[in-house]
C-alpha cells in the first residue's frame, strides 16, 4: 500500500510542496511553509465528483421571485449604511479588516446593539471571553438588549450549524483567523483553515439568509491576513483605517457587490465608543495657524468633500544626503513632486530636509493633493505664506503643468461653506469669481505666495 506523504502549504499563496523549503517558489516569501496532514487516500476527487453529480434544476430570470426578507439592516450610522450600499443585506457576508486596536470590535458591537432593537443578533468571539465582551458592552450601553446574544467559540462547524438554525438575522464573528474545522489538522489562521472555514460559514449564510460579518486581521504590510481567495469569497470587504491612538478613523469599501466603492464613513473614538463626525472639515481646521508651510487642501474621501491642512517643514540638511519624510502621504510621490519643483522652478531643495504632515492622521490617496504639497514645500522653503482664505487642489504633471481633477464643484462648495474666499484650481474648472485658475506650477507659486 502506497504511504501518503505529508504536504507543506504556503501560508501566503496556498501552494503545496512535498517537502519543506525555506522560500516559496510561487510567491517568493520566506518561512511561510507549514506542514499539513494529507487527505485520506481513495479515488481521486475528479473521479468521485464526476460519478456522483446530479443535473441542476434551472429557472429563468423572470421566474425568480424577490424575497421579502431582502430589506437591509440599518447599522445606526447613516454614513456606514452608505458605504454598505444602504445597509447590511440579508444573506450577505461582510469582511471588515483593520489594524489591531483600531476599533473593529467596538464598532461591530455598536452595530449589533443597534440592529438588536428590532432583530435577533448573535455575537461570536473566538478571541475574548464573555466577561471581556460584557465590559465593553457596558461601556457602549449595549448590555441591556434582550435580542443580542453572545457565544464564545472557535469551531467553524458549530458556528455554521447555529447560523443554519435560522434563529438570527445577523451573526458577527470575531475573528475568522481564530476559527478551525475539525477535519483539518492544521492550526487556526493557516491558509487551509481560513479558506475552508470561510466556505462553511458562507454556505450557511446563503442557506439561512442570515447576514454575517467577519472580522479579519491584517499583516504588517497592511493587507488582509490569509489567502487572497477570502476577499473573493465574501460579498463586501470593508477597510478600517486611521490612527489607533487618536485622530479620525475611516471605513471604506474595497469591494461591494451591492453598492458603490466610492463612499467613506469618518468616525472618531470617545468614551462611549465610535461616533460619526458630522463636519470633519471644521474639526480638522479648528486649530490651524496660518504660517509658512501651511496650505489647506480640498480633497475627497470617497464622494465626500473634505478640507484638510497640509503642513511642510524645510530645513538645511546636517548630512550629505537630505531626508524626506511624509506622514499621511506617499513618500515616492513626494520625491517625484520635489524633483518637479527643482526642475520646473528656481527652488533648490537638494540640500534641504523636507517633512510633510497631513493633519488629523488622514492618509491621502487623492492626486489632487499634488498642488497643495508643492505649494506647502515652496512656502516653507521661501518663508512665504498663502493668504488665509485660499484652498488649493490640482494634479501636477512632470512638466510642471496643473491637470484637472474630478468633482471640482464639490470641493469648491465645501470651501465656500467654511468661509473660504478663493480656490486655486486647474484650468478647465468652472469659471467664477471664487476660482482662480493656474496652468503651471511656476505661475501658482509666483502669484499666490505672499511675503
Amino acid at each position: 500500500m502506497v504511504k501518503s506523504k505529508t504536504q507543506f502549504i504556503c501560508q501566503n499563496c496556498g501552494t503545496s510542496y512535498p517537502k519543506w523549503t525555506g522560500k516559496c517558489i510561487n510567491c517568493g516569501e520566506w518561512n511561510t511553509l507549514v506542514e499539513q496532514a494529507p487527505v485520506s487516500a481513495g479515488k481521486s476527487v475528479v473521479a468521485r465528483s464526476g460519478a456522483s453529480g446530479n443535473i441542476l434544476s434551472v429557472q429563468t430570470m423572470r421566474s425568480i421571485s424577490s424575497k421579502e426578507g431582502n430589506k437591509r439592516l440599518s447599522t445606526g450610522f447613516s454614513d456606514l449604511d452608505d458605504v454598505l450600499g444602504g445597509g447590511i443585506l440579508p444573506g450577505s457576508v461582510v469582511l471588515m479588516a483593520g489594524q489591531p486596536g483600531i476599533g473593529k470590535s467596538t464598532l461591530l458591537l455598536q452595530v449589533s446593539a443597534q440592529i438588536a432593537h428590532y432583530e435577533s443578533v448573535l455575537y461570536v468571539s473566538g478571541e475574548e471571553s464573555a466577561g471581556q465582551v460584557k465590559l465593553r458592552a457596558e461601556r457602549l450601553g449595549a448590555e441591556k438588549s434582550e435580542r443580542l446574544s453572545f457565544a464564545s467559540s472557535t469551531s467553524a462547524d458549530d458556528i455554521a450549524a447555529t447560523i443554519r438554525s435560522g434563529g438570527y438575522k445577523l451573526v458577527v464573528i470575531d475573528s475568522i483567523q481564530t476559527l478551525a474545522l475539525d477535519e483539518i489538522t492544521s492550526a487556526p489562521g493557516t491558509v487551509s483553515q481560513i479558506t475552508n472555514s470561510s466556505n462553511v460559514i458562507i454556505r450557511a449564510a446563503k442557506q439561512s439568509s442570515a447576514a454575517v460579518v467577519l472580522v479579519g486581521h491584517v499583516t504588517k504590510e497592511g493587507s488582509i491576513a490569509g489567502p487572497k481567495v477570502l476577499e473573493h469569497l465574501v460579498d463586501v470587504v470593508l477597510q478600517f483605517e486611521g490612527d489607533r491612538y487618536g485622530g479620525f478613523k475611516i471605513v471604506r469599501a474595497v469591494k461591494n457587490r451591492f453598492g458603490s466603492t466610492s463612499e467613506a464613513a469618518i468616525f472618531e473614538m470617545n468614551e462611549e465608543g465610535l461616533k460619526l463626525v458630522e463636519n470633519p472639515s471644521a474639526a480638522l481646521l479648528a486649530e490651524r495657524q496660518n504660517t509658512d508651510g501651511s496650505v489647506v487642501l480640498a480633497t475627497l474621501e470617497g464622494t465626500r468633500p473634505l478640507l484638510v491642512e497640509i503642513q511642510a517643514l524645510v530645513n538645511p540638511t546636517s548630512f550629505g544626503y537630505p531626508k524626506r519624510t511624509a506622514s499621511g502621504f506617499d513618500l515616492n510621490r513626494l520625491n517625484l513632486l520635489i524633483a518637479v519643483l527643482e526642475r520646473r522652478t528656481k527652488l533648490n531643495l537638494s540640500d534641504k530636509d523636507i517633512y510633510i504632515n497631513v493633519v488629523g492622521g488622514l492618509k491621502l490617496n487623492d492626486q489632487a493633493a499634488d498642488l497643495a504639497i508643492c505649494m506647502a514645500i515652496a512656502s516653507a522653503a521661501a518663508a512665504r505664506r498663502i493668504d488665509d482664505g485660499i484652498v488649493v487642489f490640482g494634479e501636477v504633471g512632470l512638466g510642471g503643468e496643473i491637470r484637472s481633477v474630478r468633482s471640482a464643484d464639490r470641493r469648491v462648495a465645501e470651501a465656500k461653506k467654511l468661509g473660504f474666499t478663493k480656490a486655486i484650481a486647474p484650468n478647465g474648472t468652472v469659471k467664477n469669481s471664487f476660482i482662480k485658475e493656474v496652468s503651471d506650477l511656476r505661475t501658482a507659486l509666483i502669484d499666490y505666495l505672499q511675503k
